[in-house]
């Protein structure tokens, strides 16, 4: 496969591959877009919503960050949280409603509602778990650079949050290197939304 000279054009590569994909979650075409922290994940998935939209198709972007249990929260109940709150419905063409974790409250809050869209886009780390591949239409891995991704993480949440972050950081490369994702990922993208091998 030729790639794409930029990223605007990995972004419609990554939508014609959506749009062309199987639904695999009931009416719903999930795209799974995982990697470690700080590596691009959210501006991949906001960029392909958009691409998505602009072609008629309706799309959501759910980021995992919204139902972590906080910074431990990669393992333990998200993925069980996850399939009964949003999976589960979606597959049977209805509505999802999940629980948002407040982050500063350190508790989960509020309900939010997810109307069933066309495409779905699921973002965060662990999106893209082995659990995800009976459901999933396409998965993406976004990497970067270790330092880089820590500076991003920091310039967002302060440095207060580096022993976070550090410890989060472990918690991913465990998760990473159990589950396979970037090996098992349909599509590699760095930290700049470029495609890589």
């Amino acid at each position: 496969m030729t790639h794409p000279a930029d990223a605007a054009a990995v972004v419609d590569l990554l939508a014609d591959r959506a749009l062309a994909g199987p639904r695999r979650l009931g009416p719903v075409r999930l795209v799974c877009i995982d990697g470690p922290a700080g590596s691009g994940k959210t501006t991949t998935a906001g960029r392909l919503a958009a691409r998505v939209g602009e072609r008629g198709p309706t799309a959501a972007v759910l980021h995992l960050d919204d139902l972590y249990a906080g910074w431990r929260g990669l393992e333990g109940s998200l993925w069980p949280r996850l399939s009964a709150q949003v999976l589960e419905p979606l597959r049977r063409g209805r509505p999802g409603r999940y629980q948002r974790f407040d982050w500063p409250a350190d508790r989960f809050d509020d309900w939010v509602d997810l109307p069933v869209p066309d495409v779905l886009v699921l973002e965060g780390c662990g999106s893209a778990r082995r659990a995800a591949d009976a459901v999933a239409t396409l998965r993406v891995w976004v990497e970067g650079p270790r330092d880089l991704r820590l500076r991003r993480g920091l310039e967002r949440d302060g440095e207060a949050a580096r022993p976070h972050w550090l410890t989060w950081m472990a918690d991913e490369e465990a998760h990473f290197a159990r589950e396979g994702t970037r090996g098992r990922a349909d599509v590699r993208l760095d930290a700049f939304g470029m495609m890589t091998a």
